[in-house]
């Protein structure tokens, strides 16, 4: 006979976690039953005001201007040199000095640090100094912890003011960038955004020509010397450090690095490239028959970030594109003519920047997608964007500018960049009114003033052979345009 099981000790604990459970469940009722059903019946307070940190700026005797800001919140501390450069100031003929020049001053190590060395020190202590040139500025930067400041400030300085050169490093650089040219028509958006910049500006134009085999070739170990020589002078550097330090200790230590650093006043001046619309209204074709799909580029020149009505523009940005924008909501979701969508004014600080959309499609939904995209600016144009459109793209402006000041870093990078460009330092509160106080009849208006249709240029790199109906749909004429790369 099966003997009867008992559970004296366990009897007691079942019922006190059943009496906690019930309790447990009562008590939440009244909460869920306040709690909203929907995102849109949640309150949120307003964000708070943007203020900046406390910094303060200065200048060394010999023209470097210096921006301190100190946060002691962790033991770190970073900095950056901007360098009134950049690879629009290069000889067309040596198309790609200016970016070797930057990379080298780093990786080609100083005259008391080898190469390998510097990279030896820097990694034993998890600290950084990188540099470069971009287009317009060249750029140098340090992290490091804060204990470590005195040490790799120095390093830094001796990036910035005695760079070795090494004819090794030079080689090796020279090496990978003609490999990046072998590679360069391996994706098509990287095409597309490559030969959309040649027809906007022109080929030759410092804001849309390429560095090819020849221009490397042409490029001899003497050169990076020179252009840093042109450019790297203390009367072109603005300084600016963030982090864990003491303000008087720190404009001592840039006093004894750079302070004995005098100006070369054969150094060469240094004016603005302008630029041109080159081609207009035409359409433009890449043939790669491997492709399955059609990216698509499309646009004309744009402004500048000091521009009067840039502030309209940004907010016009909102509505027409971006998750929820008119062409996702059209074109992607509503019609199904695209993987991906865009359109946006871009603008730049000292050049005219563009105004550009597109996007990828199936091959054969090239041409509807290129209609629909017309169709869109038109009616941006031509008929008011409701109440809900604008406070939705005010709002998704205004509520990421909180992120734009999370940390200090931010807030430095930006002074900077004000300062190098011309612009006032209050010019990010000056583009937050110009949102707020953005209407829908603005929008109207800066769509009739600066988009331009007429002015388009439409670029496809796809499948001639898959779109149907044919680009000729379009009423426009096509041109072939030849990615060959230039031999050598």
């Amino acid at each position: 006979m099966m003997k009867k099981l008992k559970f004296p000790k366990l009897i007691p604990w079942l019922i006190l976690m059943s009496l906690t459970l019930i309790l447990v469940l009562f008590s939440r009722v009244p909460a869920m039953a306040d709690t909203p059903r929907h995102y849109t019946e949640l309150e949120f307070p307003p964000l708070p005001e943007i203020q900046l940190p406390d910094y303060e700026r200065y200048q060394l005797k010999n023209g470097i201007t210096v921006y301190l800001i100190e946060d002691h919140e962790l033991p770190l501390i970073s900095g950056q040199a901007f360098i009134k450069t950049g690879s629009r100031l290069e000889d067309g003929q040596k198309v790609g000095l200016a970016g070797i020049t930057g990379d080298l001053m780093r990786t080609g190590g100083t005259k008391n640090h080898p190469p390998n060395d510097l990279n030896q020190i820097l990694e034993q202590r998890a600290a950084s100094v990188e540099s470069g040139i971009d287009n317009t500025l060249g750029n140098v930067g340090f992290s490091a912890l804060s204990e470590d400041t005195d040490f790799v400030f120095r390093l830094f300085g001796e990036v910035i003011k005695e760079p070795a050169f090494d004819p090794a490093q030079f080689e090796l650089i020279k090496m990978q960038l003609k490999g990046s040219i072998a590679r360069r028509n391996d994706d098509s958006g990287d095409i597309a955004s490559r030969e959309f910049d040649k027809l906007i500006y022109g080929e030759n134009s410092p804001y849309g020509r390429t560095i090819e085999y020849a221009t490397l070739n042409n490029i001899q170990k003497e050169d990076p010397v020179n252009f840093y020589q042109n450019y790297y002078q203390p009367q072109n550097i603005l300084l600016g450090i963030v982090g864990d330090f003491n303000s008087q200790q720190m404009k001592n230590l840039i006093e004894e690095v750079f302070g004995n650093w005098q100006p070369n006043i054969t150094s060469n001046s240094i004016n603005i490239p302008s630029a041109n619309q080159v081609q207009t209204k035409d359409v433009f074709f890449v043939d790669q028959p491997q492709l399955n799909q059609s990216n698509i580029v499309l646009g004309h020149l744009g402004g500048q970030l000091k521009d009067t009505d840039y502030a309209q523009l940004t907010v016009l940005n909102g509505v027409f594109s971006g998750f929820g924008g008119r062409l996702f909501n059209e074109l992607r979701s509503r019609q199904g003519l695209a993987y991906s969508v865009y359109g946006f004014w871009s603008a730049t600080y000292d050049y005219p920047g563009v105004f550009i959309a597109g996007g990828q499609t199936r091959s054969e939904k090239t041409v509807p997608f290129i209609q629909g995209l017309f169709k869109e600016i038109e009616k941006l144009q031509n008929e008011p964007v409701t109440e809900k459109e604008l406070n939705d793209a005010k709002d998704s402006i205004l509520n990421s500018f909180v992120f734009k000041f999370q940390e200090p870093s931010q807030t430095l990078s930006r002074l900077l960049r004000y300062e190098y460009f011309g612009y006032p330092t209050d010019f990010i509160f000056t583009y937050q009114a110009g949102v707020k106080s953005t209407t829908i009849e603005d929008i109207q208006r800066v769509a009739k003033t600066y988009l331009k249709p007429d002015q388009i240029v439409t670029l496809v790199v796809g499948n001639q052979s898959e779109i149907n109906p044919p680009l000729t749909d379009l009423g426009m004429n096509v041109k072939m345009i030849d990615i060959t790369i230039p031999e050598s």
